[in-house]
């Protein structure tokens, strides 16, 4: 299956622009067709298009921030691209994309298309944006709004990333100490345990790992590497990529804060594209490519074909498992009240918040609890090589009395 952007028409006549997975392009136009869209242009597989890196948020903000404080300046489209390419804080990678574009756009090709032409480098969010923008004027308004959407993604990446750490670092370091106590400072007693006629079980079970950490500790790293490549094989497959996704909604713990994330980026992308003007299916089409969890996005298939027959958008959404159910009622709110534009503004912003919230109720939960499965290993430890000596110390007192 490859990644196809498209060129289509509706029933009624309306340009959609788009992305899908098929395996050719007849399948694209059969897909297309049951939905009721008709092919009209393929830019080609965006895997042997893509020449350059996909873009970073916090890179697209800026670019889309630039681009835009130029516009309002009143420079031209290919003067401002220049401009942007010359910053000597880009990429290489970047300015390369950025040249490219502006000399696209010198010889007469539309500023989106220009940008549809860099593969998977923009988005197709940033694309359609931009295809709305020349349809209705105000380029410079829609390269805001763009750069304050990236803005806030960065900046929940980068919370997300950064509440992680600890968590990761005590990871680590119970590893490192499990090792180092398992591979150097158990084997410094086993002379004396050796000596001594009987052991307590978790003395036994102790030496046990220790002496397996130490001299098969290959082992060790061969079976986790096997793992990983097995995993990383495994989710190549469609079915088991699918049954992956599924598993991170309802996984414990971590299952809530994952659903919450996905909720935020959903509703942060349909507000943008619906508040730009862009018909509700079309926003569902773009806005699914948007979630990063395949499980959400198979379910959108049969969404968008029953908002299409006539369905309300909340009942579609609150169908989907993997969004938390504020989502769904918000958007019922909306639409009863003719509101549905602030209110998928609103239900954004909250979930952005939320999001937040949930990253540090989870840490808040990770660390203590990654605290007591140290204390408890560094205690067995403990206990275990205490036992033996100890009863030896007594057996030796009583014999002596």
């Amino acid at each position: 299956m490859e990644n196809y952007r498209y060129t289509a028409k509706d029933e009624k006549g309306k340009s959609v622009y788009g992305m899908m997975k098929a395996r050719n392009e007849v399948d694209l136009q059969a897909k297309l067709k049951a939905q009721g869209q008709f092919l009209v242009d393929i830019k080609g597989d965006t895997k042997k298009r893509g020449s350059f890196k996909k873009m970073r948020s916090d890179k697209l903000a800026d670019f889309s921030r630039n681009l835009g404080k130029l516009l309002k300046a009143g420079v031209t489209l290919v003067r401002a691209l220049r401009i942007v390419a010359e910053d000597e804080a880009i990429k290489p990678a970047e300015k390369k994309t950025f040249d490219q574009l502006q000399k696209e756009v010198r010889s007469g090709t539309p500023f989106s298309d220009a940008v549809a032409n860099q593969g998977d480098t923009f988005p197709l969010l940033f694309l359609n944006m931009i295809r709305r923008a020349e349809n209705t004027g105000g380029l410079d308004t829609i390269c805001d709004q763009m750069a304050e959407y990236y803005d806030k993604e960065y900046r929940l990446q980068q919370k997300v990333k950064s509440a992680m750490v600890y968590p990761k670092i005590l990871t680590v370091l119970i590893i490192g100490v499990v090792a180092i106590i398992m591979g150097f400072v158990i084997p410094q007693f086993k002379t004396l345990f050796d000596q001594m006629e009987s052991l307590p079980v978790s003395t036994t079970i102790l030496l046990a790992i220790s002496n397996f950490v130490k001299n098969r500790w290959y082992v060790i790293i061969f079976v986790a590497f096997v793992l990983y490549m097995a995993i990383r094989i495994l989710k190549t497959f469609p079915a088991i990529r699918m049954l992956f996704a599924r598993l991170e909604l309802h996984a414990p713990v971590f299952g809530k804060l994952k659903k919450v994330i996905y909720t935020a980026r959903f509703s942060r992308t349909l507000s943008s594209l619906y508040s730009a003007g862009i018909p509700i299916v079309t926003c569902l089409t773009i806005a699914k490519t948007t979630i990063g969890n395949a499980y959400i996005e198979k379910q959108f298939d049969d969404m968008i074909a029953n908002v299409r027959s006539g369905a309300t958008l909340s009942e579609g959404i609150g169908k989907i498992d993997g969004f938390v159910k504020k989502l769904s009622s918000t958007i019922g709110v909306g639409e009863e009240t003719g509101a549905l534009d602030s209110m998928l503004t609103s239900i954004a912003d909250q979930m952005d918040y939320d999001s937040e919230m949930a990253t540090q109720r989870l840490v808040a939960l990770l660390e203590p609890a990654m605290i007591v499965i140290m204390a408890v290993v560094v205690g067995f430890v403990i206990i275990s090589v205490i036992t033996p000596i100890y009863g030896s110390y007594q057996a030796i007192s009583n014999s002596a009395d």
